[in-house]
């Protein structure tokens, strides 16, 4: 990297994240004077514009790429709309020992005296839990669900190539054009609509504003500039910033400013913690890369620095911080910015280009939190990308992950959407597929499916509290069968489920009439020809995921108790029952024989993995297809981030062997230490499952270093990787780091402030993770050989 970058990376790097209240106080303001003046769409457009027109804005020495969300780089808003802090939720942000927010007590002081006041029982939070049922609210309490929509606004986003052939002025005309076409007279909806285009045009105008509003600080800040050099960078920052996003950029520079213009504008209007990606960067940067190449006005170095600039720019924006009991844990600064690279064209051709190799060079060179890269790879994707991915896996940062394109495509296909769409499509936040640039995917919250089998042991009673939270499904000491266990835990299941869709439909109408994004349905098709916003059914396709955690523990746990209750009686229903109620204190060698003499999960067994696409069938069908309220439905994905860690703790002892309170079984990840043949037989357990039934799964593996260390070893992983996805895996990622490091690394946090892992769909400072999740990465099985 050149000393530019270098210096604009050491100040990201070593900024300690902090909260600006600022945000909050223009909202409130503007709130308390406008509130039932308005239609809630125009309002949130004109509270977007106060914002815009109102917020710091900061441009840096050495920037090229400019604007943040908070008025400083590291500097995070929060978002009292959706979920307002308290004061105590403040002050353990400032004092935490891990994942820490700097919170000035003056700042806490104002909150309390201003914001709080007007937000108590207004945010969409406490709208929320003003209205969910009493057996909702103790399913949640007992840990078998998540609600994400209680945390921070719903979806995950990623954007196509639209935005580049577009600016701001353009999609005016377009909803001028919508404005023009509504029919008042046979659509009941058209008033609604009106307004709905009303509020996306004015927040066109407040794009362009904030712009401009850069662009005057650049031309200020020129005049004053001594250095020629950087004079000329503030002139051209100022001519970009006058241009974009108003109009459709035409070269390099001025493509990554407008995806950073519109990636500011969708999480300041409304992004509480969620994914805003920008694609498949790649490909939509390529047609400026070549032209300006062949012309002569960018040659590589430029092209990276400017590359690098975005990557930093993103690694300066953590995640606006959580509330409540979540935020007294060790969360993470990552904001989940998923950057797709190589895949397939539109067309259907290979969409890997030199910037793709650039991007991963970029992502070498910095090692940052984020954005995280990821690598698609399809049939056609050539052996030298892959090895080129392969050899930065190998440094040991957890990324890039890499996807099997074909069957991202596939997973789209079988839920209605086109080929060009699924082309153009991808994945974003950890492995979510969606049709970029089209679809609202909305992650409803993760689904802990080894308390399910809990409950379904003490007849829908949580051990833990003694409360029925589940189905009287009845008492497994007269289950007959396995067959009669596995029904119980069926109906046990959909019982579950059920109550989770029924209060999620609840909340996503919430949204759709309290928090419209009217800025984020500019950019994604077909808001704008629908005159829906983006949470009210206006995009071309509308999809609710439910993640499902723990395949691995109940697999393995079913497993457990078919081998030993059922095929080969040597425990009795009774006795294991007892042992897990006690976490089979006094009871080892009982735990050692579930542990040590059962077919697990992730072996390669066909009598364990039978199991695992029982329940995977199981949950396809308590899930696939259940409506929303946009008229189509939940799908499942197969992933945990970091909640296989909270659900452990709300878990008891497991069939498996598992002690209580520790970590689930991660993604489709084999447990903690359960695979015990290689990683080839956990490639064949995991091709097992039908993962183009899902959208999407996640698999973990871990390396030591001494494994990857020749070219020889890079095209054994490569090769691994093929076999998976010619299996139809859909995702795969590794850590590469040995365990003694590890250790060394909780020892002298210090000395190790660079480590990165692989977490789950994402990685993270190994030092920044509280000592559960630093456990469970140590955990996780050491491969030996690829």
């Amino acid at each position: 990297m050149n000393e530019r970058i270098a210096r604009l990376r050491q100040k990201s790097f070593e900024t300690q994240p902090s909260i600006s209240i600022e945000r909050a106080l223009l909202e409130t303001d503007f709130y308390t004077e406008n509130y039932g003046k308005f239609s809630l769409p125009v309002l949130r457009a004109l509270c977007f514009e106060h914002l815009c027109a109102r917020k710091t804005i900061y441009i840096g020495d050495d920037e090229l790429i400019v604007g943040e969300r908070g008025p400083a780089p590291k500097v995070v808003p929060t978002f009292p709309e959706l979920t307002c802090h308290t004061a105590e939720d403040l002050q353990i942000l400032n004092d935490r020992s891990m994942t820490n927010y700097q919170v000035a007590p003056k700042d806490i002081q104002t909150y309390r005296e201003k914001v709080i006041p007007y937000w108590e029982g207004r945010s969409m939070r406490d709208r929320i839990f003003s209205e969910v049922p009493t057996e909702w609210r103790e399913a949640y309490e007992a840990g078998l669900f998540t609600e994400f929509m209680e945390q921070r606004a719903p979806g995950h986003t990623a954007l196509d190539g639209s935005i580049y052939q577009y600016g701001m002025l353009d999609y005016k005309a377009r909803i001028a054009d919508s404005m023009q076409r509504l029919d008042y007279k046979n659509d009941p909806e058209a008033s609604d609509k009106a307004e709905q285009l009303q509020a996306m045009d004015i927040s066109c105008d407040a794009a362009i504003l904030f712009a401009e509003r850069h662009a005057d600080l650049a031309a200020n800040m020129a005049k004053d500039e001594t250095d020629p050099d950087r004079r000329a960078e503030l002139i051209e920052i100022e001519r970009i910033c006058r241009k974009i996003p108003a109009n459709k950029p035409d070269t390099y520079h001025e493509a990554i400013q407008m995806y950073w213009f519109v990636h500011l504008g969708t999480i300041t209007e409304l992004n509480g913690w969620d994914a805003m990606s920008p694609g498949h960067l790649d490909q939509h940067l390529q047609p400026f890369y070549e032209k300006e190449l062949a012309e002569g006005t960018l040659d590589n170095e430029m092209a990276k620095e400017l590359l690098s600039c975005l990557w930093i720019k993103v690694n300066n924006h953590p995640a606006p911080p959580k509330v409540g009991v979540t935020a007294k844990e060790s969360g993470t600064y990552n904001d989940f910015t998923q950057i797709n690279l190589g895949g397939l064209k539109k067309d259907g051709t290979d969409g890997c280009s030199e910037l793709s190799f650039l991007a991963l060079e970029v992502s070498d060179e910095l090692h940052l939190l984020q954005p995280q890269p990821s690598v698609h790879i399809s049939n056609k994707t050539s052996d030298r990308f892959l090895k080129a991915a392969v050899n930065v896996v190998r440094k040991g940062y957890g990324y890039p992950s890499v996807f099997n394109t074909d069957t991202v495509i596939m997973e789209q296909i079988r839920v209605g959407k086109t080929f060009e769409d699924a082309r153009e499509g991808g994945t974003s936040g950890c492995v979510e597929t969606g049709a970029f640039g089209k679809e609202a995917y909305i992650l409803t919250g993760y689904l802990n499916v080894p308390k399910i089998l809990e409950l379904t042991l003490n007849n829908g009673v949580d051990p833990l509290t003694g409360k029925k939270v589940g189905l009287a499904t009845g008492d497994p000491l007269n289950f007959s069968s396995f067959d009669d266990l596995l029904h119980a835990f069926q109906q046990q299941l959909e019982h579950v489920v059920d109550l989770k869709v029924r209060v999620n439909n609840y909340i996503e109408r919430m949204y759709a009439r309290y928090s419209p994004a009217p800025f984020l349905s500019v950019v994604i098709d077909d808001c704008i020809a629908n005159g829906k916003d983006y949470y009210n059914g206006g995009p071309r396709y509308n999809t609710n995921y439910i993640q499902c955690c723990g395949i691995g523990t109940i697999t393995d746990s079913l497993s457990a108790i078919k081998t030993h209750v059922f095929d080969n009686p040597s425990i009795r229903m009774k006795e294991l029952l007892t042992a897990l109620k006690n976490n089979f204190e006094d009871n080892e060698p009982l735990r050692l024989t579930l542990w040590n003499k059962t077919p697990f999960f992730g072996n390669d067994n066909d009598a364990a993995d039978s199991i695992m696409q029982q329940v995977y069938s199981s949950l396809f069908n308590a899930i696939d297809g259940k409506p929303n309220t946009k008229g189509t439905g939940y799908h499942l994905n197969m992933l945990s981030t970091t909640c296989h860690v909270y659900f452990g703790k709300m878990l008891g002892a497991s069939a498996n062997g598992r002690n209580a309170y520790l970590p689930l079984s991660d993604g489709t990840s084999p447990s903690q230490g359960a695979d015990r043949h290689g990683p080839t037989s956990v490639i064949k357990s995991l091709s097992k499952m039908d993962q183009v039934k899902s959208g999407g799964t996640l698999l973990n593996q871990r390396f030591l270093p001494s494994v990857l260390k020749t070219d020889e070893d890079l095209k054994k992983l490569c090769s691994l990787v093929r076999t998976y996805f010619a299996l139809g895996g859909h995702h795969i990622q590794f850590n590469v780091i040995d365990t003694a490091t590890l250790k060394k690394a909780q020892d002298h946090p210090d000395d190790y402030r660079n480590l990165l892992v692989r977490v789950a769909g994402y990685s993270d400072y190994f030092v920044d993770l509280d000592a559960e999740h630093q456990a469970e990465i140590i955990s996780r099985t050491e491969q030996e050989h690829a």
